[in-house]
């Protein structure tokens, strides 16, 4: 069996969380755990540490947390922790490349989808915006540009129409951190092995801007669906009613256009709430109004009936 190897874990979000437990389970030793610094959140403005760095203090492992890796100090600091390899998921910054070079082999990343579809910051919900029927983990060995370098396996899985941003990130996690360990035992082979990525099939997952979870009913009902799993849990789409701002949490499809307004709501009853789209029928089944709880929306139904009988006009609006 291979010697355990020294490692620097990078990751920020609970989807790094779930990977850097496994490592710390395994017999490699992690001499370091870099996360991102402290951020203010909440309506307090209170500092939160990350899902990373709570992890690490509970299991008490070193934390660093620079604001740059850019500097020549941060190059002294991973150079004095002697690592075999730095493990990479969801950091968050940029690390150059001379820090690449630093861990005696290297950087090796991984990124939640089948490289080189999905480079980027949000692939696991562009995956399912864009109506891709599988996805999975690559490991790649890092180099400078943005999610490029040769990958050393793949690790695929369907993406499913119950599946949500939220759930397949959770599932992805479980599948990328089996992944991780199962190949650090024979990472030095395939990193030698590594295959290069066929460039011109890269796609880009844009960063989530919240400006897209507002809902355009002249869109189509299936495009519109793919985009509310896409934006569960977060940012959530939604719509206007009247002033409020209704988020729309779960819901299927009907391929039938009947005549009416986008936006229009079509009935609703037990069945859900059918709105007209452009084309097709969105059937919404859970959603939430400011200061209520996430509910079915026959329950919703039930205490706004006037404001959600058939024949009312839904339509998106700005950032509320």
């Amino acid at each position: 069996m291979p010697a355990p190897l020294k490692l620097v874990f990078a990751g920020t979000p609970e989807f790094a969380a779930r990977h850097l437990e496994q490592l710390i389970d395994s017999p490699h030793k992690i001499v370091s755990v870099m996360t991102q610094p402290d951020r203010r959140a909440g309506r307090g403005k209170q500092l939160h540490a990350s899902p990373v760095k709570q992890l690490a203090l509970k299991r008490e492992l070193p934390i660093w947390q620079p604001d740059s890796l850019k500097s020549v100090e941060a190059a002294a600091v991973l150079s004095d922790l002697s690592a075999d390899l730095m493990i990479v998921v969801a950091y968050g910054l940029i690390l150059p490349a001379a820090i690449l070079d630093i861990p005696r082999l290297g950087c090796v990343n991984v990124h939640a989808s089948l490289l080189p579809r999905w480079r980027g910051a949000a692939p696991v919900q562009r995956a399912i915006e864009a109506g891709d029927i599988e996805t999975g983990i690559s490991l790649m060995a890092m180099e400078p540009g943005l999610d490029t370098g040769p990958v050393l396996s793949k690790h695929g899985m369907p993406i499913r129409d119950d599946h949500t941003g939220g759930r397949l990130l959770d599932e992805l996690a479980a599948l990328g951190a089996s992944a991780l360990l199962e190949n650090l035992s024979h990472i030095e082979s395939l990193l030698a092995a590594a295959t290069p990525q066929q460039h011109d099939l890269a796609t880009y997952a844009h960063k989530i801007d919240k400006a897209e979870s507002a809902i355009d009913w002249s869109e189509s009902a299936d495009t519109i669906w793919r985009r509310i799993r896409a934006f569960h849990p977060t940012p959530a789409c939604y719509t206007l009613l009247g002033e409020d701002r209704l988020k729309i949490l779960a819901a299927h499809t009907e391929t039938d256009t009947p005549s009416g307004e986008t936006g229009e709501i079509l009935s609703a009853d037990e069945r859900g709430l059918r709105v007209r789209c452009a084309p097709g029928v969105l059937v919404i089944t859970e959603a939430q109004l400011p200061g209520a709880k996430a509910q079915p929306v026959t329950t919703l139904i039930n205490g706004h009936r006037e404001r959600l009988r058939p024949g009312v006009r839904l339509s998106p609006g700005p950032i509320l």
